[in-house]
């Protein structure tokens, strides 16, 4: 049996993040000592565990209710967590190319940089001058 404050040390997660999770329902009403105190078992820190996963590969609190839904299931087909996963991962995908246009255009505005004085700083200019941005803003994240 657990504390609240070792189940978080040992998942890595803050103590006010799993009382969050169980206000939320992705975390069960742990079992109480007489003075009040939570008490968590093996099953309840997998669960954390798994959880603090998802979060960490940017999965949303929502895809985690379902793939915890999911996981408490063990006879289902495992096609509705593939489409969870591959959901995450077109998003993942397009952050991506968004952050690749902007390295690609700020690349540009710091090499056209002749490093002389800022009434000439071409890093100043492109950013003064939202012409020159890429034609898409969507591309970077604008």
């Amino acid at each position: 049996m657990l504390t609240i404050g070792a189940l978080a040390k040992k998942t890595g997660t803050k103590v006010q993040t799993v009382r969050y999770y169980e206000q939320i329902g992705l975390m069960p009403e742990p079992g109480r000592t007489e003075g009040g105190q939570r008490r968590y078992h093996t099953a309840e820190l997998d669960r954390l565990s798994f959880i603090r996963h998802s979060r960490q590969l940017g999965f949303t609190l929502d895809a985690i209710r379902e793939l915890l839904k999911l996981s408490d299931q063990p006879d289902k087909s495992c096609h509705e967590a593939d489409e969870i996963a591959q959901r995450q991962l077109n998003q993942v995908e397009q952050r991506i190319s968004r952050l690749e246009a902007l390295r690609k255009e700020l690349k540009r505005m710091v090499k056209e940089c002749s490093g002389g004085h800022t009434g000439d700083c071409r890093v100043l200019e492109v950013l003064r001058d939202h012409s020159e941005c890429l034609t898409d803003h969507n591309e970077i994240g604008a």
